[in-house]
């Protein structure tokens, strides 16, 4: 994934609320098996007549919102299903940048994951933004994801808010397997917990075992493992199931033995 700094680009406004991802992407444009393309099909039903002819109505067909790579929407934009064509479509055409009051959850989090800026600002801060593009031929912007800014070339400036996580997705172009969101890595924890916790909140013997620390003046006596177990004290946060033994884990279980989980 491209990384993102600071861009600049020409604002193009849609001024529409609650704009779907099935407006953005309809669903006759789902089954292509790459990202490439996806541009042509952007606000397919709104920038097209039949025989897809440009719509002349249509705002992104106007001659003078040619090659604008920043986005001026309303609120709620990206509603609908969860379809990632969308942010797709989106970046295909040439947009890197989304402004608006707010966005749907989904589609915010696909931004993302592919190096698209999603910036949400004030309803009054987007009045501003769309009465000056309309005003002004060929209005530009400059983003500034390092200071989380919005500044015009005439003084203007708004501040965003962003998590640092998702600001250092951005700033180092990670995409989820390189961030570590996703991977072997999560699964690697769940094991290890799972042994860590499978007959308590330490199994010494299976780590000795396993380690071969154990020495031979602590021989291996299944009678002393029985007795380390009604010993120990669970604290496990969350109950948990191990597929294999099937023990349940509870939380503030003093003294007990373990109950087997009814499959």
């Amino acid at each position: 994934m491209k990384p993102f700094s600071v861009h600049t680009g020409m604002v193009a406004p849609l001024d529409r609320v609650n704009v779907d991802t099935d407006q953005m992407v309809p669903k006759q444009f789902l089954k292509a098996l790459t990202r490439e393309g996806f541009g042509r099909t952007l606000f397919y039903d709104w920038r097209y007549l039949p025989g897809e002819k440009p719509n002349p109505e249509f705002v992104l067909n106007l001659p003078r919102y040619r090659g604008a790579s920043i986005l001026l929407a309303r609120h709620n934009f990206g509603c609908g299903s969860s379809r990632e064509h969308a942010p797709w479509a989106v970046l295909d055409y040439g947009f890197r940048v989304v402004i608006a009051p707010s966005f749907a959850d989904i589609f915010y989090n696909n931004c993302f994951k592919n190096g698209i800026l999603p910036v949400t600002l004030r309803e009054e801060q987007v009045d501003e933004l769309f009465r000056r593009t309309e005003k002004e031929e060929g209005y530009s912007l400059t983003a500034d994801l390092p200071h989380q800014t919005v500044t015009d070339k005439r003084g203007l400036q708004f501040s965003f808010e962003l998590t640092p996580f998702r600001k250092e997705i951005l700033l180092k172009g990670l995409d989820d397997i390189s961030s570590g969101r996703f991977g072997n890595r999560p699964r690697r924890i769940r094991r290890g917990l799972r042994r860590t916790f499978q007959f308590g909140k330490q199994n010494s013997h299976h780590h000795q075992r396993r380690s071969g620390e154990r020495s031979s003046s602590q021989p291996f006596v299944k009678d002393d493992v029985r007795s380390q177990r009604r010993e120990h004290r669970f604290e496990a946060e969350e109950n948990r199931c191990v597929a294999r033994r099937s023990v349940t884990l509870r939380p503030n279980l003093r003294g007990k033995r373990h109950r087997r989980c009814k499959n």
